[in-house]
């Protein structure tokens, strides 16, 4: 079962998802960073399958889900998820965790990899890419915002939806569509509009793949239309040793669309590249 915890940090409310499976009384640590637009619930099939030996984290973003979303006159930049991702880490007493993103969570891990690299000692990319927005990327986040500004969190899902879940999850899966569906319209319009602006001002982290010395995978659906599988294998390339997965039949929501293929290959490195 799912343990809801927050705390205070810097005057916001930081709230994470908290899962201990079998075994140790000391469990290393697998911390997972959700997407855009969604919430630490999308990780629901990885928390319910938490393997022996580990514990499971999964934060709510900045602005999404439970928690706060800070300083309104603030610039929002993906440091933000840096800062709050290790603001976690110390109220826990955690000195390192095997860091996991998907989509924004990964440009998440990557802030984190930025400035406090001796807390990752393992990463899971999974449906992300190194590179920072190009031109034409900026200009559909600001169609994006227009969106948001029109028609509210339910337009953007709309506006998302084809690229955010694979062809066969959209024509075959109307639970994982509706569920996807009901994770978005459940965040405000300050957190999305925020959010936004951070992924269109992220910088690039490619540089950082060829420095990375601790274990890795990359894993991407076989449908993602948004950061698919040539992303994912240029990505791999550069990270000397890294591990990786395509999920069939699963989009850019890899780990909700299919999430037993999916869990399996997470279960699969974290066997393998830490046994205790």
């Amino acid at each position: 079962m799912n343990m809801r915890t927050q705390f205070r940090h810097s005057g916001r409310d930081i709230s994470y998802l908290d899962v201990v499976g079998p075994g140790p009384s000391q469990p290393q640590t697998l911390l997972l960073l959700h997407a855009f637009p969604l919430a630490a619930e999308m990780w629901q099939p990885q928390l319910e399958s938490v393997p022996a030996g580990w514990r499971f984290i999964a934060p709510d973003l900045r602005g999404f889900g439970s928690s706060s979303p800070g300083d309104p006159a603030a610039p929002p930049s993906v440091g933000d998820y840096e800062e709050d991702v290790v603001a976690l880490l110390d109220h826990l007493a955690l000195d390192s965790v095997v860091l996991g993103g998907l989509s924004m969570g990964g440009y998440g891990a990557f802030a984190v990899l930025r400035r406090a690299p001796h807390r990752v000692r393992g990463l899971v990319l999974a449906d992300t890419r190194a590179e920072a927005d190009g031109e034409v990327a900026r200009a559909s986040r600001d169609g994006m915002l227009e969106t948001l500004a029109i028609g509210g969190a339910a337009a953007v899902f709309e506006r998302m939806r084809p690229g955010l879940l694979g062809v066969t999850t959209r024509a075959s899966r109307p639970a994982v569509v509706e569920r996807v569906r009901q994770l978005a319209l459940a965040q405000t319009d300050v957190g999305i509009r925020r959010g936004i602006q951070r992924l269109k001002t992220r910088p690039d982290s490619t540089a950082l793949l060829s420095r990375l010395t601790c274990p890795a995978i990359v894993i991407v659906g076989e449908e993602d239309e948004i950061t698919g599988v040539d992303d994912a294998r240029r990505m791999h390339r550069q990270i000397a040793g890294a591990d990786l997965a395509i999920i069939s039949r699963a989009g850019h929501l890899s780990n909700l669309e299919h999430p037993e293929e999916f869990t399996a290959a997470l279960a699969r490195f974290l066997a393998t590249r830490f046994a205790p």
